[in-house]
């Protein structure tokens, strides 16, 4: 049966454009779907009988291609007027008052940012989306709306309430196209650096591990421990992967994960897989949550979850239990507490936990879409914790969390992964703003690079992120979905042609939507990514920066690292805040007087 996005349509004339762009019209050539529905099924009120009416509607043009344009504007009234619906525009956006008063509201929180939040900021939270482009931003914010049951594209992601917004170029020193080892070295530990290689400099040449010592690069989160702040990891990835494994470690290789993975001139040179270094090099993280349990023990030790299963057992070839090694480091005043579910977890009492390592799965964590409540905690889950378990330092503390698998997704092609990973991962990010202040909390949200992923085909309000666009192509006659990728594992041959998108179930959470280019795997974008910020000196996030630029003004907001001088007490970074602004609002009175 040929189906239609589970959204809303609407019949376009192709002169709206200017070209025919594939638009389902009367000269578009006929394909015949295999169970056309019955138009007169449409009559039922609601969008759903929208759905069918705009199916029905779709079949005819594209079974009898010799209606005219007139014809088809009539079916399409009928069939409107079958539902009850006559308008995609919801009735308040027909008034020029409603965009108005949008428009001045804005105008007045805009006006309100003339005063600067320039306190030191305690606290710094860090949201990375690993592979967060900013059309999986627009494309995670019309789901999260349409998960409301509206049409989506009004809605704002919290992220998006953020005042400030800038930009982020992420290139890596040797690649235009980044990976998320080099970038997370930008981001975290403030220089670029080349792909593949995470907490060292670019002098470092990827796997060869005897460019590393003397060319390391230590962290933000480094910079806050030593700063007296607790410091935490929370990703929905292994707690090895690339991007938090810069906040800790050095290596020359990103997929040294354990020693397993490391070649044996490299371990015989001294190099440390990032495992190992997770637990030696800053021993006292006071939070670890995420995946990569199997890192952590001998070579083929059981699972404690996955019993049977080969591939989640132990991997370390140099016989380390790494979790006790983790618990033998902490200070024995103090309590540590090793969880390995989300019952153990939320059984915890907080207030009586000083050091938490959680570590839920042998490699990543499940995608949230198939997550087991009862196994697996959620994004947001972690972070409360996470954040819950750091306050109560009185120096405050800094916190990475990552929404890992919005990356995976994307590389696998399933945008539907991807999209509701981005959208719990803002679930998260709203979470956190409510256990912090904005008066001394700075929270930045990025991402690491962008992916080949898009939507498009002039697709009607409403439509569903995950459906058809209203047209066919050109060149094969056949329909497509608005999410596409630029390369990837989607691009297929059914008996010479593309796939009929029609005859699959497109909306399936594990779809690999259509590519231009057949690959294994769909790579990384080049282009910038957004960077929002709120809190102590987020403005000084504005423009276009180089990636390496963001951890050095958390520094600063933070008055740790290497920008410590300028916050002598919190009166002079007060002060010099306000005299810029002082300035501005002085000088026009004092041109006034003069001429």
């Amino acid at each position: 049966m040929l189906m239609i996005p589970a959204g809303r349509w609407i019949a376009k004339e192709p002169r709206d454009r200017g070209r025919r762009g594939g638009l389902v019209t009367e000269d578009s050539p006929s394909i015949r779907p295999p169970d056309p529905p019955d138009a007169l099924s449409a009559s039922s009120p609601g969008s759903a009988g929208l759905e069918r009416a705009a199916l029905a509607l779709t079949s005819a043009a594209l079974t009898f291609p010799t209606l005219g344009g007139g014809t088809m504007r009539a079916l399409l009234v009928l069939l409107l007027a079958g539902t009850g619906l006559s308008s995609l525009v919801p009735e308040r956006e027909k008034n020029p008052k409603y965009w108005r008063e949008q428009a001045q509201q804005t105008l007045r929180r805009a006006l309100e940012l003339q005063s600067l939040n320039t306190n030191v900021a305690k606290n710094v939270i860090m949201f990375l989306g690993d592979g967060m482009g900013v059309s999986t931003v627009t494309a995670a914010r019309i789901l999260k709306g349409q998960l409301d049951n509206k049409p989506g594209e009004e809605t704002l992601l919290e992220m998006d309430k953020f005042p400030f917004v800038a930009l982020s170029k992420t290139y890596n020193t040797n690649a235009q196209v980044p990976d998320s080892a080099g970038t997370a070295t930008a981001y975290l530990c403030g220089v670029k650096a080349n792909e593949g290689t995470v907490g060292v400099s670019a002098a470092v040449t990827r796997s060869q591990c005897n460019t590393t010592q003397g060319n390391e690069v230590t962290s933000i989160l480094r910079w806050a421990k030593d700063a007296g702040k607790s410091v935490g990891i929370v990703t929905t990835t292994r707690v090895n992967h690339a991007t938090p494994s810069a906040a800790y470690a050095h290596s020359a290789d990103r997929d040294w994960y354990s020693d397993n993975e490391m070649p044996p001139e490299a371990v015989a040179q001294g190099c440390k897989d990032i495992a190992y270094q997770l637990i030696h090099n800053i021993p006292n993280i006071e939070v670890i949550m995420g995946g990569g349990r199997k890192y952590m023990y001998p070579k083929n030790t059981s699972d404690v979850e996955y019993h049977d299963e080969e591939k989640a057992r132990g991997t370390r070839l140099d016989g380390q239990f790494l979790i006790r090694a983790w618990k033998d480091y902490k200070p024995q005043d103090k309590n540590s507490h090793y969880v390995w579910n989300r019952t153990q977890l939320m059984d915890l009492k907080l207030d009586q936990v000083d050091f938490l390592l959680g570590l839920f799965e042998p490699v990543d964590m499940v995608y949230e879409l198939n997550r087991n409540n009862l196994t697996d905690p959620s994004l947001t889950e972690m972070v409360e914790v996470a954040i819950t378990i750091l306050k109560k330092n009185p120096k405050g503390f800094f916190l990475l969390v990552e929404g890992g698998r919005i990356d995976h997704g994307h590389h696998e092609g399933k945008a539907k992964q991807a999209l509701h990973e981005t959208v719990e991962m803002d679930r998260a990010i709203e979470r956190a703003g409510t256990l912090t202040s904005l008066d001394d909390t700075l929270t930045v949200v990025t991402a690491d690079h962008s992916h080949v992923f898009t939507f498009g085909g002039y697709t009607p309000r409403g439509n569903s992120i995950f459906g058809l666009a209203p047209m066919v192509s050109d060149t094969d006659q056949k329909p497509f979905t608005s999410i596409l990728y630029g390369n990837g594992p989607g691009y297929k041959i059914v008996a010479g042609e593309r796939e009929n998108v029609s005859t699959v179930d497109y909306a399936h959470s594990n779809y690999q939507a259509q590519s231009a280019v057949p690959l294994r795997q769909e790579t990384h974008g080049g282009e910038d990514v957004a960077i929002f910020a709120r809190g102590p000196m987020a403005h000084l996030l504005h423009g276009v920066h180089e990636q390496n630029y963001i951890p050095h003004v958390m520094a600063y907001a933070a008055c740790i690292g290497e920008n410590r001088k300028h916050c002598s007490s919190p009166a002079s970074r007060n002060t010099a805040g306000a005299l810029p602004l002082l300035a501005a609002i002085l000088s026009p009175l004092l041109a006034s007087l003069l001429f």
